[in-house]
C-alpha cells in the first residue's frame, strides 16, 4: 500500500521559515516524481513545487520562486519543502503527492497524481 505522510506545518509569523516533510512508503521513491500542492478554503488546489524522479529537476510556481526549495532524500524516503520568507498568502493546507507510475518528465497537473498525503496546515500570520 502506497502511503504519503506530510508533516511540519504550524503557525509562523510573516517572514519566517518552515520545512515540510513527506515520508513515502510502499513505492521506490527514487522512481517517482513528488509534488507539493496547497489548498485554501473555497479555492482549487494548486501545485506549489515538484521534483523529478531522477536528476532532481524541479519546478516552482511563480509566487514561491526564490523562497521555496524542494529536495529529496531517497535513502530516508522523504521529500522536503523548505519555505522561507513566508507570506500570509502562503497560508493553506499543504499536500504531498505521487503519480501512479514513473515518468520521465515532471508532472505538474493535479490529475496526474494518484497518491496523496493527508495534508498539513501552514498558517502565516501578518
Amino acid at each position: 500500500e502506497v502511503q504519503l505522510q506530510a508533516s511540519g506545518g504550524g503557525l509562523v509569523e510573516a517572514g519566517g521559515s518552515m520545512t515540510l516533510s513527506c515520508i513515502v512508503s510502499g513505492l521506490a521513491l527514487d522512481d517517482y516524481a513528488i509534488g507539493w500542492f496547497r489548498q485554501t478554503p473555497g479555492k482549487a488546489r494548486e501545485g506549489v513545487s515538484f521534483i523529478s524522479s531522477s536528476e532532481g529537476r524541479t519546478w516552482y510556481r511563480d509566487s514561491v520562486k526564490g523562497r521555496f526549495t524542494i529536495s529529496r532524500d531517497n535513502a530516508k524516503n522523504t521529500v522536503y519543502l523548505r519555505m522561507n520568507s513566508l507570506k500570509p498568502e502562503d497560508t493553506a493546507v499543504y499536500y504531498c503527492a505521487a503519480p501512479a507510475g514513473r515518468t520521465y518528465y515532471i508532472p505538474i497537473v493535479e490529475n496526474e497524481y494518484a497518491y496523496w498525503g493527508q495534508g498539513t496546515q501552514v498558517t502565516v500570520s501578518s
